[in-house]
């Protein structure tokens, strides 16, 4: 395990998410619910947007901010014990997400921003893939859009209205996470218990 100057990760600090999904009566069509689990996604798109930064920055190597990655996705996409069954396939949208977002990232660091189409086409390429219930080439496609992101190219999320509901969608997901956070690397809130 490295010991870098700045963690950007730990596995305290999701499972300050878990907990607080854990004690709220967590309910999908409610706003404030809804606004905890992408809170929840955005922490973690932002840690590795940081990442991300630190790299292109040279502040990290290759190595290190592969091993600062691998660590984050160890964590965040560990099993969470959660009693409650709607609440624990909440939690398993966020963590479907955020592959994605470890995965395009780690590409990114290790071959750049993939070359070969727009983020457009690698999305539209996903849902064909996904669509002829190939999920691995539609997982490869939206994360070589995710390299293009991780460029920051725009990704513009209109896209997702033509696309039908699935694993794609719920990557894709991931990946707009991942162009706020680096649009605007800022703390996301943990708003205080009372």
């Amino acid at each position: 395990m490295s010991t870098s100057p700045n963690e950007f990760y730990s596995e305290e600090r999701w499972q300050n998410w878990v907990e607080r999904i854990r004690d709220t009566e967590v309910d999908p069509e409610d706003e404030d619910s809804a606004r905890l689990l992408l809170n929840m996604q955005d922490d973690t798109a932002l840690a590795v947007a940081k990442v991300l930064m630190a790299y292109d920055d040279g502040e990290l190597d290759e190595e290190e901010t592969l091993e600062e990655l691998d660590e984050m996705r160890a964590i965040v996409l560990d099993d969470v014990a959660v009693d409650d069954e709607d609440t624990a396939m909440l939690v398993e949208g966020v963590q479907t997400s955020l592959t994605c977002v470890f995965e395009s990232a780690m590409r990114y660091v290790t071959g750049g921003p993939a070359e070969e189409a727009s983020i457009e086409e690698y999305l539209r390429a996903a849902a064909d893939a996904e669509a002829e219930e190939d999920l691995d080439a539609a997982f490869g496609y939206v994360a070589q859009a995710g390299t293009l992101v991780a460029a920051e190219q725009d990704l513009d999320m209109s896209i997702a209205e033509s696309l039908d509901y699935g694993y794609v969608t719920e990557w894709l997901n991931g990946l707009d996470s991942l162009q706020s956070a680096l649009a605007d690397p800022e703390v996301v809130e943990e708003e205080d218990e009372d």
